[in-house]
């Protein structure tokens, strides 16, 4: 009786029970599954990058190799062109003691700027790279060396993940490393913020993972800038910094990159003045 009820009210023309059959095949079947996305690494984007930035090295070039680790990446990337005789006669000058390690490691022939004061190319990372190519640099410690090799060539390539990119230098609110000597690094420290101390700025002494102060490789101290928003005046900035006696250098480069190379989860994209 029950199933004699709920035929009756069904209409019966054919139509309507294909229509009612599909319905059910609809509900009953369920979409094929969607492949999960890939996720790239911070690593897989940096990798990314300095892949692309090796493409600007040619056969013959004396390149200013990077501190880091993107740079490393460039350096890792270039040993095994060079390993496949896709390059040749390529001399590195490296920017501190460890891309130095790396790459002569690697078997990088290698050289310094007494030697060759004039470079075809330099790659290299960046901590904040901002809307006009300028940067923030030497959160790894380098940065004395990295500008003195990058000044030196005729072209800058900056290699990024796209984390790195600020709508101002010092918006990260991490630090903008500043070298300084070793000897009344504490009367500098107090200069520099005191310099910046309408922009809320906080000056650290950086140190190393024992708790003492961090060494540069030209044994020097860092004194790290924090700011609580982006730097106004870049170049003002500079300068007032490098006024300052025992001042070495500053991490603010400046009018100096070329191109940069930015990986993100949408492919490459590519930066240029």
């Amino acid at each position: 009786m029950a199933a004699a009820t709920t035929f009756s009210i069904i209409p019966s023309p054919a139509t309507s029970r294909l229509t009612l059959r599909r319905r059910s095949i609809r509900c009953l079947s369920s979409p094929a599954p969607t492949p999960p996305a890939t996720v790239l690494s911070q690593d897989d984007l940096k990798k990314l990058s300095a892949v692309k930035a090796v493409e600007y090295v040619k056969s013959g070039m004396v390149l200013g190799l990077g501190t880091g680790s993107t740079a490393a990446f460039v350096v890792s990337e270039i040993s095994d062109l060079l390993s496949s005789g896709k390059l040749s006669d390529v001399i590195g000058v490296p920017t501190s003691k460890r891309t130095f390690e790396q790459a002569k490691s690697l078997g990088i022939p290698l050289s310094t700027l007494d030697e060759h004061p004039r470079l075809d190319l330099a790659i290299d990372g960046a901590d904040e790279v901002d809307p006009y190519l300028n940067l923030v640099k030497g959160r790894g410690g380098a940065l004395l060396r990295e500008k003195m090799v990058e000044a030196a060539s005729d072209k800058f390539i900056v290699v990024v993940d796209e984390t790195k990119l600020v709508t101002g230098l010092g918006g990260s609110g991490l630090a903008m490393p500043v070298e300084v000597v070793q000897f009344c690094w504490q009367y500098n420290l107090t200069r520099l913020q005191e310099l910046f101390k309408e922009e809320g700025c906080e000056a650290k002494l950086r140190l190393d993972p024992d708790g003492k102060p961090y060494v540069t490789d030209n044994s020097n101290y860092i004194v790290d800038l924090y700011f609580k928003t982006p730097i106004v005046d870049a170049n003002a900035a500079g300068k007032e910094i490098s006024a300052l006696e025992g001042v070495v250098e500053h991490g603010l480069f400046l009018d100096m990159a070329a191109a940069v190379i930015i990986a993100g989860k949408e492919g490459i994209n590519i930066k240029t003045k």
